[in-house]
């Protein structure tokens, strides 16, 4: 099974820049989005309805801000909207889908680089999704929680450590924090089968960044140890180019292996 997370940045930007093509190349089972931008009925679903998908839409209430989403070939058993909290249900923030042997969570964390006031946000977010998750999985403990975490973990996850050591997105608090949910059981998909450096899945649209791979690596599949075991397959698909993000894949084996 194959199961892409993808902050589009704009999905209807990214339609037109051949999102929808790109899709249907890679098929992924289930593709999880962020930063859709749009509601419902502002976007052609059917597209993604004829190449097999299940589409479950999470707007904010803000129009052209945030949100979530899930594209699904296998049917959830359920799919919860949001985590109970209305500052971050009112943004699009989280979506999860559970199916027989797994949950999947597609979640957009805040930003902080506009100020203190959403830097503070963050943090509070961070909080409240720690506990969310950690309760979460006392119900559901074959977790992924995936999406744009907008925090770098390690110096080895970004192309300049020092320059931006105190920049929103690698600050100490932001990197504790991470510390502290990869140890409470959650494991970085990616660096459980890669250990390069240069690897990652955003780029500023400013000084050619992209093009000269300096980059953050933002992104994430995080599994707990029942799904973790089960990886496969960990990949950044850089050749993506519809967002100033790219996608990052996972496959997993079968339970039996």
């Amino acid at each position: 099974m194959k199961i892409v997370s993808y902050n589009v940045n704009g999905i209807r930007a990214a339609l037109k820049k051949g999102f929808s093509d790109w899709l249907k190349a890679t098929d992924p089972d289930i593709i999880g989005l962020q930063e859709i931008k749009s509601l419902e009925n502002q976007v052609d679903l059917s597209e993604f309805e004829d190449m097999g998908y299940q589409v479950y839409w999470y707007p904010a209430v803000k129009k052209g801000y945030s949100g979530v989403a899930i594209l699904t070939k296998p049917k959830p058993l359920e799919v919860t909207y949001g985590m109970g909290i209305a500052d971050y249900d009112d943004e699009g923030r989280m979506i999860r889908a559970d199916y027989p042997d797994f949950s999947f969570i597609s979640a957009y964390f805040p930003s902080g680089t506009t100020g203190d006031i959403r830097q503070d946000f963050k943090y509070r977010f961070l909080d409240d999704i720690y506990g969310y998750s950690q309760d979460l999985t006392k119900t559901h403990p074959n977790l992924i929680l995936s999406g744009d975490y907008n925090i770098c973990h390690k110096a080895i996850d970004i192309h300049n450590p020092v320059a931006n050591k105190n920049t929103s997105g690698f600050l100490p608090e932001e990197r504790a924090w991470m510390d502290k949910f990869t140890d409470s059981g959650f494991t970085d998909t990616f660096r459980l089968l890669n250990q390069s450096p240069d690897q990652y899945t955003w780029w500023s649209y400013r000084a050619n960044s992209r093009a000269n791979n300096k980059g953050w690596r933002i992104d994430y599949h995080m599994t707990t140890p029942g799904v973790s075991k089960r990886i496969r397959q960990a990949e950044i698909l850089t050749d993506a180019h519809h967002s100033d993000h790219c996608p990052v894949l996972i496959a997993l084996g079968d339970t039996t292996n």
